[in-house]
């Protein structure tokens, strides 16, 4: 035979010419792609997501318990910038001031919704998709509880020594006692696991090792789900009450007479759903305002501070309602038709008549002003007067109480925060107040930057001086003159409504029990199974039973012990010997070790 040449050796799957024959690959074919280049595992087909799935994997992040927990976390977060800056909705003045005053930021603020936080879209985003994370982790997990509920307990473990806590009991042998029946050990056991709140369903009666399947605790489970469907009342009965309530501030002298309605506020916050006509047509009275003061003089600290104060009012609920009296004082507001008034703040509003170059009246009527020291009560005076003629006038100043001059340096200073000798040191301007133009002015801020100077500290004649001894001063250039009358105190009262109050109060306390709830109640299971086994003194049943916690338990092991008393105590008559000394997987095997 003639020896064959490797040259002339054919390569498996070609032809007599060197072609691949059709059909057939090589090995090295195998591994590598259409394109020539090895294959790799991103060549597998992975399939398509679609637009269904996409959105099922956005609801299934979005309905996680963490995901609620980021969102709660965000929400706070979110709210901060709220208490930062300015909010056009409680004061449009403040708002427009940082704008200008901040001409780069304050227009990228604006646009952001700063000013506008909490009917922003961003926060009004987040706020919407906490709701929902959070009824989207709540039902379903209400669900799940409702089932295991109505199910029975898990079946009993084969080998219940093997649980965190076990033990196992031996009946009869005592004074030649006949062991009892299995099925009524069963029954028996049953009925003392009841007695400690747990259901029960026994098993495999009539069989050689009938047992019982315990779960108690299941209204741990019950106080989360109320715990988190709380927290959704609250998100919801908040929101309520933002969209249909109100908050308003009347500042009001003794005397004064408040009627509800829209144009009687000094300021007023509607919700973004309230209706100015659903305001109740009830009226408040200011009859008088008393105040007590600190006389310790052994305390000079405190000398003069107020101690209490409250302010008697009546009211009328109703047009041709029966008025009736009430004292309204700090945290003790009073309530008119779901609507409630707290007192805020009080102070001393000084009488004053204002008679322009023509000698017209172009104000009369007390002047409310602001506390700078509540412990000297000295106050800081504003006044304008837009109809005086032929200039408009305006004043700024300071009200003392009880004036007093020091002998030595000759300065006037305060000497009590009671009405004693009232003084007013003014500073008396003319000119264009800016009122006529409709760009809103803090009415406790006199802009002097327009105006001439008649009368202050820095000139000539000094400041305006008004006192009960000098009532009257004329101002220079013939423009008129200022007249004190007298002092009257008043209150400032923040008149508030929310729809959502109870229900944020109630799903608060609902929030709270079921917190209670998912603390303290523990979930635990228990198992008894009983066997009838030869002794040296005949048959006896074993009783063996099984405990496991649902999540951290410190008190397994009491459980394990009051229940081993409680199977003693039932069969004590017939003898019970504990023929497990330990009570969990690592002290077996330690005692197995000794």
């Amino acid at each position: 035979m003639a020896r064959r040449s490797d040259v002339g050796r054919k390569a498996k799957g070609q032809n007599a010419k060197g072609q691949q024959t059709k059909g057939e690959t090589t090995d090295n074919e195998k591994t590598r792609g259409r394109k020539g280049r090895p294959k790799t595992s991103s060549d597998v087909a992975v399939p398509a997501l679609g637009i269904v799935g996409m959105l099922r994997w956005a609801w299934s992040q979005l309905t996680r318990m963490n995901t609620a927990l980021f969102l709660l976390l965000l929400l706070a977060v979110a709210a901060v910038p709220g208490s930062i800056f300015p909010q056009r909705v409680q004061d449009v003045g403040a708002v427009n001031a940082y704008i200008e005053a901040n001409p780069t930021t304050g227009p990228i603020l604006d646009t952001l919704q700063f000013f506008d936080v909490f009917s922003s879209v961003w926060f009004s985003a987040i706020y919407l998709l906490l709701f929902i994370s959070l009824v989207g982790c709540v039902i379903p997990r209400a669900r799940k509880h409702w089932q295991a509920w109505r199910a029975e307990p898990p079946r009993t473990p084969a080998r219940l020594q093997r649980l965190p806590s076990s033990r196992s009991l031996e009946l009869g042998g005592r004074d030649g006692a006949p062991a009892p029946e299995a099925d009524v050990v069963v029954e028996r056991a049953a009925a003392i696991l009841r007695k400690r709140r747990y259901r029960v369903d026994v098993r495999d009666l009539g069989t050689a090792a009938p047992s019982v399947g315990a779960e108690r605790g299941m209204w741990k489970e019950v106080g989360n789900i109320v715990f988190h469907l709380a927290i959704v009342g609250i998100l919801v009965f908040v929101a309520y009450g933002s969209m249909f309530g109100f908050k308003g501030q009347k500042i009001l002298t003794v005397g004064d007479t408040f009627a509800n309605s829209l144009i009687s506020y000094d300021s007023f916050t509607p919700g973004s759903n309230f209706n100015a006509d659903w305001l109740e047509p009830f009226t408040i009275r200011v009859d008088d305002f008393t105040i007590d003061y600190n006389r310790d003089t052994e305390d000079p600290a405190s000398y003069g501070m107020p101690l209490h104060f409250e302010a008697g009012v009546t009211i009328t609920d109703a047009p041709g309602d029966e008025p009736r009296e009430e004292t309204l004082s700090v945290n003790h507001p009073i309530g008119v038709d779901n609507v409630s008034a707290y007192l805020i703040g009080n102070g001393y509003a000084p009488v004053v008549r204002v008679t322009d170059g023509n000698g017209d009246v172009s104000y009369e009527g007390p002047v409310v002003t602001v506390p700078e020291d509540t412990s000297s009560a000295v106050s800081s005076f504003t006044l304008k007067a837009p109809d005086a003629s032929p200039e408009q006038l305006g004043f700024s100043g300071t009200f003392l109480p009880t004036a007093w001059t020091d002998e030595e340096s000759g300065q006037l200073t305060n000497a009590d925060p009671d009405l004693g000798n009232p003084v007013l040191v003014l500073s008396a301007y003319s000119g264009d107040l800016g009122l006529d133009d409709g760009t809103p002015q803090n009415v406790y801020v006199l802009d002097v930057s327009d105006l001439r100077e008649l009368a202050s500290p820095m000139t000539e004649n000094g400041p305006v001086m008004l006192s009960e001894d000098n009532p009257r001063v004329e101002l220079p250039d013939g423009l008129g003159s200022i007249e004190y009358l007298d002092t009257v105190r008043y209150v400032g009262l923040d008149i508030h409504y929310d729809p959502g109050t109870r229900g944020v109060f109630v799903s608060f306390c609902l929030a709270f029990v079921g917190l209670i709830m998912s603390l303290f109640i523990v979930r635990r299971r228990a198992w008894v199974r009983v066997n009838t086994v030869d002794g040296p003194d005949g048959p006896r049943v074993v009783l063996q039973y099984g405990l496991l916690a649902r999540g951290e338990d410190p008190r397994l092991t009491a459980e394990n012990d009051a229940l081993a008393e409680l199977f003693t105590a039932e069969w004590e008559d017939i003898g019970v010997r504990d023929s497990t000394a330990t009570t969990s997987p690592a002290a077996r095997s330690k005692a197995s070790a000794e």
